[in-house]
């Protein structure tokens, strides 16, 4: 700044010299000069080293070879102004794309600075990389929670908004899960951590963001592409202006020259190049103070030829929270009794199917007396409760072993149980649909997504009783892991051409059709790992609504990314076509150049 200020005067002074003062040419000359050097310095430097790495045809080029020209053929004032208003434009846009990667950056907040390590009955302040998995930690109110842990004593609300958008608090009390990144808010909290520091939720999301930028969406490589011929074109255009001119045309070989050096300034590309990368670093800014990750530009274009969404149902649509709705003992057995032998059958299982009975049950099952536990994916359990072998899983499970059963029609998940190949009964829970699931599919088709899936591998009656709901096009039920990328792959291959899929998915089991589709997109993030790594996008919160505010986003980033387009394109033409024929000057060509690369920048921050 105060270099542009130190030379603006010296260059407002020159001009003073030149139209009001009877000063020699030399001392007009030395002034302009000074004022030159001063304020292009920089440019000239840069365009040589360029030139002698084999880089050609880059901004610095064009600004240092036509403010140099406009010297050699006397044009001191322009050749002064033209680097001035340069510079000027480059602090401007310098500033606006600070200010556009401050919605990134703000993340960076989230960082863990210290931990208040508890060590019998002292407390020290440690590095988070120096506590482990096990250690026991202090959050006073006001700070950060520094891993993810288990809170083990206290009751305190926290602010969850760097890591999930929400501005509503969270309350924990002991016995719930934290996330590093959250702010205590209120109370004193005593945690044991379950994550280093490289595993916890706060680096996760940092490395998300910070290697976002790095994936460049189609526009932004169409544009590389068009620079590489777009800027050695114009400069031979300018060149073959200047010999028609002067060959043909006749006059001024002097005036042909300054048309020439005109075009080279018209034509910087320096409003494509920055602005558009810089619309889709502001859409990912927008999207992550949504509470929506996105891994890069790519992924954020992606959604925007998104026609067909395929969801996974428990947890993605639904709250995966079950409870027990319906026990339908056998004769020969009592509830208590079936509740007990799924219990038992269920007791190493962490499915939540498997939660909600033992819940209901309501008492610890003695582990000792469990044996030769088993768990078969996509059937069912088995296991031995005190000799007796226990069967508890879906219908086609029991028809698998065998065993006659009495078929359940209630609503919900039925879980058959059998003991020594004799049917005990049906247990059925029921999972319930999260508030905003209905809302987004009608959301998604408004976004011009034609056909809306669902893969589950809950039993298909249950399923096709969701459809009915939920209004889905197509819905598959009983559907295994490796089922899903079968289906997946098939609904691939069907895809219009230049549509995209997506896959939304909230577990482990998810994880390879978050990989395959077109965008994955991970639900709940913040409890699955896998799903993390996996998907393209993360929706920080359990809300399917967010696909369509991502979608949103991402419509709008194009919308900006192309008015740029058009606008620097459409601008640098007319002005090419002006300063050819001689009418456009200098100060014209700078605002083609300077001018239009910061109506597309400020353009650009409106994403955010």
């Amino acid at each position: 700044m105060i270099r542009i200020i130190a030379g603006a005067c010296i260059f407002i002074i020159a001009v003073i010299c030149e139209n009001f003062g009877n000063f020699s040419s030399y001392f007009l000359l030395g002034i302009f000069l000074t004022a030159f050097v001063l304020l292009g310095y920089d440019i000239i430097f840069c365009a040589v080293r360029n030139l002698i790495k084999g880089h050609f045809f880059d901004e610095n080029f064009f600004m240092g070879f036509a403010s140099t020209g406009a010297f050699a053929i006397g044009q001191m004032a322009e050749a002064v102004g033209v680097v001035l208003f340069y510079q000027i434009g480059e602090c401007l846009q310098e500033t606006a794309v600070h200010r556009s990667r401050k919605s990134i950056t703000a993340l960076m907040d989230i960082r863990p600075e210290f931990a208040n390590l508890k060590n019998g009955g002292s407390v020290t302040r440690a590095a988070p990389e120096t506590v482990n998995p096990g250690d026991i930690i202090i959050v006073r109110p006001g700070e950060k929670i520094p891993l993810d842990g288990n809170v083990i004593e206290g009751d305190s609300m926290l602010d969850t908004r760097s890591l999930t958008g929400e501005s509503v608090p969270r309350r924990v009390t002991a016995g719930g899960a934290v996330l590093s990144g959250c702010v205590n808010l209120n109370s004193l909290l005593t945690i044991e951590v379950t994550k280093t520091c490289s595993e916890s939720a706060a680096s996760k999301i940092l490395e998300l963001a910070e290697n976002a930028v790095e994936k460049k969406a189609p526009v932004e490589k169409f544009i590389t592409r068009f620079a590489e011929y777009y800027t050695p074109g114009v400069v031979i255009l300018a060149f073959l202006v200047f010999l028609a001119g002067t060959a043909v045309l006749g006059g001024p070989w002097q005036d042909w020259l300054r048309r020439a050096l005109i075009m080279l300034v018209i034509s910087c590309p320096c409003a494509l190049i920055i602005s558009i990368p810089l619309g889709f670093f502001g859409g990912i800014g927008a999207a992550s103070r949504n509470g929506i990750l996105v891994k890069g530009g790519n992924y954020l274009d992606a959604l925007n030829y998104v026609d067909t969404v395929v969801f996974d149902k428990t947890g993605t649509l639904t709250k995966g929270v079950f409870n027990v709705t319906g026990l339908y003992p056998a004769d020969g057995f009592d509830s208590e009794q079936l509740l007990e032998l799924a219990a038992a059958a269920e007791s190493h299982s962490v499915h939540p199917i498997a939660l909600s009975i033992k819940k209901k049950f309501g008492r610890e099952t003695g582990l000792n007396d469990i044996s030769e536990y088993e768990e078969l994916a996509g059937y069912g359990v088995r296991a031995k409760l005190r000799g007796k072998l226990i069967y508890a899983g879906s219908e086609k499970f029991m028809h698998k072993m065998n065993i006659a059963i009495v078929e359940n029609e209630s609503p919900g998940t039925a879980v058959y149980v059998a003991a020594e190949n004799t049917y005990a009964g049906c247990i059925v829970i029921s999972d319930e649909f999260k508030p905003d699931s209905k809302d987004t599919i009608g959301a998604l088709r408004n976004r011009g997504a034609d056909k809306i899936i669902m893969l589950s591998g809950d039993d298909p009656e249950i399923v096709r009783a969701v459809t009915k709901e939920l209004e889905l096009d197509e819905v598959y039920g009983g559907v295994l892991p490796q089922q899903k990328m079968e289906k997946l792959e098939q609904i691939l291959r069907q895809k219009k051409t230049n549509k995209k899929v997506a896959y939304v998915g909230d577990g482990i089991n998810d994880a390879p059709s978050l990989a395959l589709a077109d965008v994955g997109i991970a639900m709940g993030g913040l409890g699955s790992d896998a799903a993390i790594e996996a998907a393209d996008i993360v929706l920080m919160t359990d809300e399917p609504s967010k696909l369509a505010k991502a979608m949103d986003i991402a419509g709008f980033t194009k919308r900006i990314v192309w008015q740029n387009i058009v606008l620097a394109l459409g601008v640098k033409g007319i002005f090419l076509i002006l300063g050819a024929a001689g009418i456009a000057g200098m100060w014209e060509a700078v605002f083609a150049d300077v001018g239009v690369a910061l109506l597309a920048v400020f353009n650009s921050t409106r994403v955010r």
